[in-house]
C-alpha cells in the first residue's frame, strides 16, 4: 500500500515562500537539503506527516508559470522493487529506479510514473527521511 509523503513545487524566492507557507497553513520547516544546483525545503506541522518540498534551483530567475511550476505528489512504499515490478505487470510504465547519492551520500531510492494526464509521481523506498 502507498502512503502519501510529500508534495513538490518549484519557487523563485525560498524566504518569501516558506513564510506564505509559515502563516497560510501553519508549516515550518522541518528539513532544509542544499546541493550545488538546487535547494530542497521540506515543510510540515504537527497535524500530519504529509510535507510540502520547495525547490529553489539557484540561478533561476524568471518566475514558474503553471506549466512548468508543478513538480510532483510523492508516495513511499516499504518494497521499491516489489511496487516496480507491480506496477510494471500493470502496464503503468515506470521509468527506472534510481539512487539518489550526491556526493557518495544515498539520499533516496525512487522511480517516477506519470499518471494519464502526465501529472508525476514520485515512488520512494521507505528509509532515512522517507517513510
Amino acid at each position: 500500500m502507498a502512503k502519501a509523503i510529500h508534495s513538490m513545487v518549484r519557487v523563485l524566492d525560498e524566504a518569501r515562500s516558506v513564510e506564505f507557507y509559515r502563516t497560510a497553513f501553519g508549516l515550518e520547516v522541518a528539513d532544509r537539503l542544499d546541493f550545488d544546483d538546487f535547494t530542497l525545503v521540506y515543510l510540515s506541522n504537527p497535524e500530519s506527516d504529509f510535507e510540502v518540498e520547495l525547490t529553489v534551483n539557484k540561478g533561476r530567475t524568471e518566475p514558474y508559470d503553471l506549466g512548468d511550476g508543478y513538480g510532483h505528489l510523492a508516495v513511499s512504499v516499504a518494497d521499491l522493487e516489489a511496487e516496480h515490478t507491480r506496477v510494471t505487470e500493470a502496464g503503468l510504465e515506470p521509468r527506472k529506479i534510481v539512487e539518489f547519492a550526491p556526493g557518495g551520500t544515498l539520499v533516496g531510492r525512487f522511480f517516477f510514473i506519470a499518471d494519464p494526464d502526465g501529472y508525476q509521481i514520485e515512488v520512494l523506498e521507505r528509509s532515512g527521511r522517507f517513510k
